[in-house]
């Protein structure tokens, strides 16, 4: 008798797409040289295109909305109805915290207000829970239990800053269930510089303080690098983590429009293929089913 192997488990990768939108509160706390910038208009007008290509891909994304612009009024601080729009055409609403803060300055009454202000306005707006958080410019980065050392944050937030650790005991604390992160630890660190290269590798879901954690993994945008770690996620497993912002969509870089629609034709491929998984945060993190509904149809 002649023994045929079993063939081998057909691994399956999983892919989170996220969007940081920020409005005008972030532009005015830009900390990239120049100081405030006016490009917050953007995010509403690119948002509408955003919401087409991913419906025409039936594709599922996680906007992170700075609270303050659910709040009534006017662009480009405000937009209550895109707000909604987004939550119901099916993807999740995060939060961005209250107006875009830095949140390593924040003491701890600071950070509690901000996040808590943050939830209650997006759930008002849309009328659903909000558990799912992505701190403005990624940081706090300083998480000495992964030997990740931020001096930068240690330098200007003081004795009483926020570190990763505390925003994830008070995200905790305030009802969230999940956090993107971005910290990024000293061996890593080190390699890169021996390689003189970045490395990134597929995330996986891990917790701090109590809180499902999900480390950024790819460059921003959805260039080759975010193409690469999409395609290698479905080959070893693993969460590729895709993010982007809407004011950025329509400059030429990897954020841009035609990289996207490149990034989605690519997910909808390997998800036919049965090696990929579209999720959300709130899936992840057990808040939500996982199911999601994107211009009417369902998946």
């Amino acid at each position: 008798m002649t023994l045929v192997p079993a063939p081998a488990a057909r691994r399956c990768g999983t892919v989170v797409c996220f969007y940081d939108y920020d409005t005008q509160w972030g532009a005015d706390r830009s900390r990239s040289p120049g100081g405030p910038k006016q490009w917050g208009h953007r995010d509403f007008e690119n948002t509408e295109q955003l919401l087409d290509l991913h419906a025409r891909y039936d594709v599922p994304a996680c906007f992170a909305v700075v609270g303050a612009a659910a709040l009534p009024g006017s662009r480009p601080y405000h937009d209550p109805q895109q707000v909604r729009r987004i939550h119901e055409a099916g993807h999740e609403i995060a939060s961005h915290a209250f107006r875009h803060e830095w949140l390593p300055a924040l003491d701890r009454p600071a950070l509690h207000e901000t996040l808590r202000r943050s939830r209650s306005a997006l759930e008002d707006c849309i009328g659903a829970s909000v558990t799912s958080f992505v701190p403005p410019f990624n940081q706090p980065f300083d998480y000495p239990g992964a030997l990740a050392i931020s001096l930068a944050e240690r330098r200007e937030g003081g004795a009483s800053r926020t570190s990763l650790p505390a925003l994830c005991r008070a995200l905790s604390e305030d009802g969230y269930r999940f956090c993107r992160v971005a910290y990024r630890p000293l061996p890593l660190r080190m390699a890169e510089l021996a390689f003189r290269r970045r490395i990134e590798r597929p995330s996986r879901l891990e917790t701090i303080e109590g809180l499902s954690c999900l480390r950024l993994n790819a460059g921003v945008g959805f260039g080759e690098s975010a193409l690469r770690m999409l395609r290698r996620c479905t080959e070893t497993g693993g969460i590729a983590v895709a993010h982007a912002h809407p004011h950025s969509v329509r400059t030429g870089g990897p954020q841009d429009l035609r990289f996207l629609e490149t990034y989605l034709q690519e997910v909808v491929r390997l998800r036919q293929s049965g090696v990929l998984e579209v999720k959300l945060p709130a899936a992840l993190s057990g808040a939500g089913s996982g199911a999601f509904r994107i211009a009417g149809r369902s998946a």
